[in-house]
């Protein structure tokens, strides 16, 4: 029986529609706790992917929450809304139900104002503790800063039950934002029993942009930019996810060697990301030489890049509707030459971490997470794959071509850190057999669509006719126009699900673009991973989950 079949039977008058392809179901308010149960005790979903909080001043219900859905076996997706007035705690919680709840919940809170019963701890967790007010409301004004004056001491997770064993001499301990493996980006607070951590509570926020604001205030392809900067150690995947979702918003097919060419820098980009976690991770427990080793490769990345557009670190390569321009002559040559060079790189790494006896005692066993928790929390990208759940985009819901390439997905059994490393080295060498199948097969024809409503006419006819002069006139003036409606579309980023939630009123702007970063569901478990072990083994969980500030804090 189908979900919405069972639905129907066992909820009476479900208001169902369809959303740019997307099953969409509205709900009241108390409704949204008893659904989600049937979902996922029924067995129709098994993750809570998203939860996204959108402002309507003009309604009666103000403020409309969504629910994104998704199952790890069949890959069905359900989004579930429902609105509140202003002031009421009428949504029941669901961590009772999915932990990774946890976090997007006080999201919705902070950002909105909505607050959700039986919350185990609705505080802020993006804004400082002295923010007044939610800047995601739509009379929130775009420039208003606040500054944070003071600290707050030392705190944990409410826990009425709590009570610290007198016999203990408990120290609590700041690890970060000044701890050289925080990145200065990321507070985690210990109780320590000797050299045990005993209780653990983190604190981000440190390297908010304002991005899902910005985005309400700039054109759509003004956004592309402010994209690099989530993720900015593989940039373009950033760029490729969110131009994606505006495109299906658009109902627009890109030409095939635009999706030859965002593959290849997705997967260039992949190789680099990985690069990063593991040499980071390798310094951080002491292992130097390999993050020199592992860094040339990046750099040769990022001449590629440079090559290509001009700009290294943030590329803002990407267009909606395409690319922004065509690959040099003689590129795809230094990129298969590149992947000779990576291939070899990658078998040096092996040979100095993978048998490497302190490397394995520093990590195995270290960060270990059974698929059930995993799915509990949101895990998605290697760190999902490492505690052995085969789940990949490309694979289940393939796009731009993945399906005709030839390509594993590398999956681990104990979901620790030894195996996320492992699962990492692997997928770099799976990129670089994409990498070269693409390059060797690269499609010919135009690297975008040529629609003068969605992209700008190229300068010789800006220069050189009238036409394509107003072309690009009203182009900028107006900006693309989408039509009115919302969606919710996914691409497997370098650390897992990178999600768009956007909402179209019409205009030349997202009415609300949130973003679902991979590393925040998974850094929602870090507290309960390193409860119970080593001090030390704090630093190697840390590095293992490859958090990225810029799209942790956004």
């Amino acid at each position: 029986m189908s979900t919405k079949e069972s639905l129907n039977l066992k909820f009476a008058n479900l208001n169902w529609s369809k959303s740019f392809g997307d099953d969409v179901i509205v709900v009241e308010p108390s409704e949204v706790y008893p659904i989600a149960e049937f979902l996922k005790n029924d067995g129709h979903f098994d993750f809570i992917m998203n939860i996204t909080g959108t402002d309507y001043p003009g309604k009666a219900k103000r403020f409309e929450v969504s629910y994104e859905f998704f199952h790890s076996k069949t890959y069905k997706r359900l989004r579930m809304k429902t609105s509140v007035a202003e002031g009421e705690v009428t949504i029941k919680s669901l961590v009772p139900l999915w932990k990774g709840a946890n976090w997007f919940e006080r999201e919705v809170y902070d950002m909105i104002g909505v607050k959700f019963e039986g919350h185990p701890n609705m505080t802020r967790i993006l804004t400082h503790h002295q923010f007044v007010g939610h800047p995601l409301r739509k009379d929130y004004p775009a420039d208003k800063q606040q500054h944070c004056t003071e600290a707050m001491p030392i705190h944990f997770e409410d826990e009425p039950n709590y009570k610290p064993d007198p016999n203990k001499n408990l120290v609590p301990i700041n690890i970060g934002p000044a701890h050289p493996a925080t990145h200065g980006t990321l507070r985690v607070m210990c109780e320590l029993d000797g050299e045990k951590v005993n209780r653990a509570h983190v604190e981000l926020g440190y390297l908010h942009r304002c991005f899902e604001k910005m985005a309400e205030t700039h054109p759509y392809n003004q956004v592309i930019p402010y994209t690099d900067r989530l993720n900015y150690c593989s940039a373009p995947i950033n760029n490729v996810g969110y131009c994606k979702t505006v495109e299906r918003l658009l109902d627009v097919e890109i030409p095939p060697k635009a999706k030859a060419m965002r593959i290849l820098l997705c997967e260039l980009s992949r190789i680099i990301d990985h690069i990063v976690c593991v040499g980071a991770n390798a310094v951080d427990l002491g292992a130097l030489t390999g993050f020199f080793h592992l860094f040339t490769y990046r750099e040769k990345v990022y001449t590629l890049f440079e090559k290509l557009c001009g700009a290294r670190l943030t590329v803002s390569l990407t267009r909606i509707g395409g690319m922004a321009q065509d690959a040099p002559d003689g590129w795809y040559d230094d990129v298969l030459e590149f992947c000779n060079d990576m291939s070899k790189g990658i078998s040096e790494i092996e040979r100095m971490l993978s048998g490497n006896k302190i490397w394995i005692a520093r990590t195995e066993g270290v960060g270990s997470i059974s698929p059930e928790d995993a799915i509990e929390w949101g895990y998605t990208g290697p760190l999902l794959r490492a505690a052995g759940v085969p789940l990949d985009l490309r694979k289940a819901k393939p796009y731009y071509g993945y399906e005709t390439l030839d390509f594993d997905i590398p999956v681990g059994s104990n979901g620790d850190a030894y195996d996320r490393y492992l699962v990492r080295i692997e997928e770099m060498k799976q990129s670089i057999k994409i990498i070269r199948q693409v390059c060797k097969s690269m499609p010919s024809g135009d690297y975008t669509i040529r629609d003068k409503n969605i992209v700008l006419p190229e300068k010789k006819d800006v220069y050189g006719n009238i036409e394509g002069l107003m072309n690009h006139f009203m182009l900028i003036i107006n900006g693309l126009r989408p039509p009115a409606g919302e969606l919710y579309d996914a691409t497997e980023a370098a650390n897992g699900e990178l999600g768009f939630h956007l909402v179209s009123d019409g205009s030349g702007q997202p009415y609300r673009l949130k973003v679902r970063p991979p590393c925040f569901a998974i850094y929602q478990s870090f507290s309960e991973q390193i409860t119970g072990g080593l001090l030390a083994d704090v630093i190697a969980v840390l590095g293992s989950m490859n958090l990225i500030a810029g799209e942790l804090d956004r």
